[in-house]
């Protein structure tokens, strides 16, 4: 099989820090590559180069693609070439329509004029071709996550893409939507468009892929046949897969966990009763339809529900109405009714709430890790209204060494970081407001498995402290390797709760999709 693209002694270096050393990547025509490797690998890095992002120049190697030597300046020259590449954050502007945003930069157009009637009816093709039946006059902002990156897609496909890369393509999809998405790239597959993936999810790479390359502190480590022929099983093994990304084993994807023996361990620590919220435009649906639920001192309870089930809309809800129009329900700290209905409020008795969306809603990226620690608590390390910047920073360094943020100094700033250093700073912004129940919401979306482990061994050791933690996760063997009970969700009910020994991964999806007037 002939060779679409070879990158060859690649070497990225940014200011004191080398990225990428040496890294050598070969791509079939026709496959579908893998590229694995802990946050901070260089994944990204590497597909900037290619892409253009770090134009020709800013880095040593070389780049051939379809048998020529490439020296692209920017992302267009990358795009005439064929090579397209979407990024984990989606770049759709949510006001515009599907075929606005699909033709962005490459209208049909004649003498600067937009044809519509021309965008419309390539629209609808390219829509059809990603299995989209929406028109394409809808606004992005009114379809949901997996629609946009079909969407995405779509996009590429108007560009004549010969190389697709996708960068952690399902990290915000459920597990149907994330199907259909793996579905469509054997689908191109099969149409003769290669596909470069990158993915921390390990049993999709064993679906999908043909080939991994594997990737560590800016290096490649190897590259594996995962199948010979499309029909064949994966050879290779998810434990292959790790242990080349960590460079030991992981025999245990979950750390030992010592129960809570406190005095109070079976006191309730909170309680929600009843709990409803309306919908923030729609006033007539409840996104929340009286939740009840609880988690006891030294507890990890989970909630497990597919995307829509309510989840999300119930934490933010419970910490600080953050959310949607609260219409009714009670929440209690210690058998004790309070007030959440501000944030200051929910983190005076005690909660706190760390967000899935970390970019947006958990962190500031243009600010330092030092300050970032420090926004949820500024009185502890204030004397008279005044931030004593030498304490802010000597309680970050001490997050840095404990949670293993990999930083120079607390200094840095966290948009420079890799996603699983800023998940650990969000936890320990919270953590540092000492709070009695932590509400986590996918802590560990888009991070990789040795960085997981760590996330894990935290939240584990939070419970031994006697903390209640609420862990809210769309990836079931989490909940079941982590959590003591496991409530489920639908359509903004409780569906279920099921204790850790009756727990399966079928009787959890059971429960998620009951239908929400079955009450049996």
């Amino acid at each position: 099989m002939n060779h679409i693209l070879e990158m060859r002694s690649i070497t990225k270096t940014f200011p004191g820090v080398k990225a990428l050393s040496d890294v050598n990547l070969l791509i079939r025509e026709g496959e579908i590559h893998a590229i694995c490797g802990e946050n901070g690998a260089g994944k990204s890095t590497l597909m900037k180069v290619l892409s253009g992002v770090y134009p020709h120049g800013s880095y040593e190697g070389e780049i051939q693609f379809q048998g020529e030597a490439c020296a692209f300046k920017d992302i267009k020259a990358s795009e005439q070439r064929g090579i397209v590449i979407i990024h984990q954050e989606l770049a759709l502007i949510p006001y515009l329509s599907i075929a606005e945003n699909i033709f962005l930069g490459n209208e049909h157009a004649k003498g600067g004029l937009i044809s519509w009637n021309e965008t419309l009816k390539h629209a609808t093709a390219l829509l059809k071709r990603v299995g989209l039946t929406e028109s394409p006059q809808t606004r992005v902002t009114d379809i949901g996550v997996g629609k946009q990156q079909l969407v995405e897609i779509a996009k590429a496909l108007s560009k004549e893409v010969k190389l697709l890369i996708l960068d952690e393509p399902t990290a915000a999809l459920n597990d149907e939507d994330s199907g259909k998405l793996l579905d469509l790239l054997m689908e191109f597959k099969a149409q003769g468009i290669s596909c470069i993936i990158i993915s921390h999810k390990l049993n999709e790479i064993r679906r999908v892929a043909d080939s991994v390359t594997i990737l560590r502190d800016g290096q490649t480590i190897e590259t594996m046949v995962v199948r010979e022929t499309p029909e064949a099983e994966p050879q290779v093994s998810e434990d292959r897969i790790i242990r080349g990304m960590v460079g030991r084993d992981l025999d245990n994807r979950f750390p030992e966990r010592t129960p809570y023996e406190g005095d109070d361990a079976s006191e309730v620590a909170m309680a929600i009763e009843e709990w409803t919220v309306r919908h923030p435009i729609d006033q007539q649906r409840n996104v929340v339809d009286g939740v009840s639920l609880n988690v006891r001192r030294g507890e990890i309870v989970g909630i497990a529900g597919l995307m829509g089930a309510g989840r999300t809309e119930l934490a933010m809800s419970v910490f600080g109405r953050t959310y949607g129009r609260y219409t009714g329900g009670r929440v209690y700290r210690d058998g004790k009714e309070v007030r959440t209905r501000t944030v200051p409020e929910a983190i005076e008795h005690g909660i706190a709430y760390v967000t899935e969306d970390r970019k947006h809603y958990g962190l500031n990226l243009e600010d330092t890790i030092s300050r970032n620690i420090s926004l949820s608590s500024l009185a502890k390390v204030a004397r008279r209204g005044v931030v004593n910047e030498h304490e802010e920073s000597r309680v970050a360094e001490r997050f840095r060494r404990t949670m293993n943020i990999k930083a120079p100094t607390v200094f840095e700033q966290v948009g420079k970081l890799s996603g699983g250093n800023q998940q650990k700073v969000v936890l320990s912004k919270w953590i540092h407001v000492g709070p009695e129940v932590l509400i986590l919401d996918e802590p560990t979306r888009g991070i990789d498995v040795g960085a997981k482990y760590e996330i894990y061994t935290v939240i584990n050791d939070l419970a031994a402290q006697g903390k209640a933690v609420v862990f809210i996760s769309s990836e079931l063997g989490e909940l079941l390797g982590m959590c003591d009970r496991i409530y489920t969700m639908a359509a903004g009910r409780l569906t279920g709760e099921v204790p850790r020994a009756e727990a399966t991964q079928e009787v959890l999806m059971r429960h998620m999709t009951r239908d929400r007037g079955d009450e049996g």
